[in-house]
Parts: structure tokens; C-alpha cells; sequence
């Protein structure tokens, strides 16, 4: 007999409302050098934290910013920045590390 599977998203979204686990989440997209798998972990991260507030709280357009978190999205820095903000995350830049000779 085959035991019954639960689906994942309920269970992830409720984990990216923790900024912690979501700068995890949305720091592993990025080391996977593909922009378009990070704005679809952005947009789990901002559904976990509800879309239609993140924007109103960022005044942004809420269809504007479901196409921006598409895998065709093209966010103005502004805007991501915004989004972050509102949920309690930045952008950084750090040294990648040395490479020992």
C-alpha cells in the first residue's frame, strides 16, 4: 500500500515567511546563476508573504508585479529592493572567495 503524499507548497511557504529561511532560500537561487529561477523563488517568497499586500505596503501594481517575478521578469532594481525591504530582507554584495593558488 502506497502512503499518502501532502503537497510541499502549503509547507514551503509557511518556512519563507521566516526572513531567515528565506534569504536561505533565495541565496541558493542565486548561486544557480540563472535569474529567472531566482525571480520564481522570489515570488514563492512573496506569496508566502501575500502578494496583494506586499503591493499595496510597496505601491507597486500587483499584475505588474506577477509578471516581474515570472520567469520573463525584468524587475527595476527599485522595485526588487522595495519588495525585499517589505520583507524584512536587502540585497548585498560580498568578495567571492580566493581561490587558493
Amino acid at each position: 500500500m502506497t502512503k499518502a503524499s501532502r503537497p510541499y507548497r502549503p509547507t514551503l511557504l509557511e518556512g519563507l515567511k521566516d526572513p531567515l529561511e528565506a534569504a536561505e532560500y533565495l541565496n541558493a537561487a542565486l548561486e544557480e546563476n540563472a535569474s529567472d529561477f531566482f525571480l520564481l523563488a522570489l515570488r514563492n517568497v512573496a506569496e508566502a508573504h501575500g502578494i496583494k499586500k506586499l503591493a499595496e505596503d510597496t505601491q507597486l501594481n500587483r499584475e505588474s508585479m506577477y509578471r516581474m517575478l515570472s520567469e520573463q521578469g525584468n524587475p527595476q532594481l527599485s522595485s526588487l529592493t522595495a519588495i525585499l525591504k517589505e520583507m524584512g530582507l536587502r540585497l548585498a554584495v560580498e568578495v567571492e572567495e580566493a581561490i587558493p593558488a
